[in-house]
């Protein structure tokens, strides 16, 4: 499914549907795209509508940052800054953040080594290049499991 948002209000419209998709099972999020296609805003714009309190941020330095929602534990990763060094001590840690009741979000899952847990719902985000306030976000998921919610957001996007 790929969704056109032609501007930040835009952007954030879908990140309220896809938050009030969401349930207490959580979902893992595999988000890719160029620099600055907006994968941190639309997760901000996400974390905004589950209420977190605190201030929502890239964890592109930090690797993972974890938030509080009265929906269920977040956790938001980068991988873009690890090396495959890194990444393999990582690999049964994202396996643990994809078990129900967590939702995740892996910004630059690409750089996963194909070793991203295959629950995972994909997000990729990507700009025009003529206009750059206008940004595609196309959903996919290998997992049938997430069927469900990919034809709940599709419902809510469409009325």
């Amino acid at each position: 499914m790929k969704i056109k948002t032609e501007t930040l209000k835009d952007t954030k419209k879908l990140a309220k549907i896809f938050a009030e998709c969401l349930d207490e099972n959580g979902l893992f999020v595999t988000l890719t795209g160029d620099i600055g296609a907006g994968k941190t805003q639309f997760v901000r714009y996400v974390l905004e509508y589950l209420n977190v309190s605190e201030k929502v941020t890239s964890p592109s330095f930090v690797i993972l940052n974890e938030y509080k929602s009265s929906l269920c534990p977040i956790y938001h990763f980068d991988l873009y800054r690890l090396e495959q060094k890194g990444l393999s001590s990582m690999i049964d840690e994202l396996r643990e953040y994809s078990k129900i009741g967590k939702l995740t979000f892996i910004e630059w899952a690409e750089f996963g080594l194909n070793e991203v847990p295959d629950v995972a719902l994909n997000i990729n985000v990507e700009y025009d290049e003529e206009n750059l306030d206008i940004r595609y976000f196309t959903f996919s998921s290998q997992n049938k499991g997430n069927d469900i919610f990919l034809d709940k957001l599709a419902k809510r996007v469409n009325k």
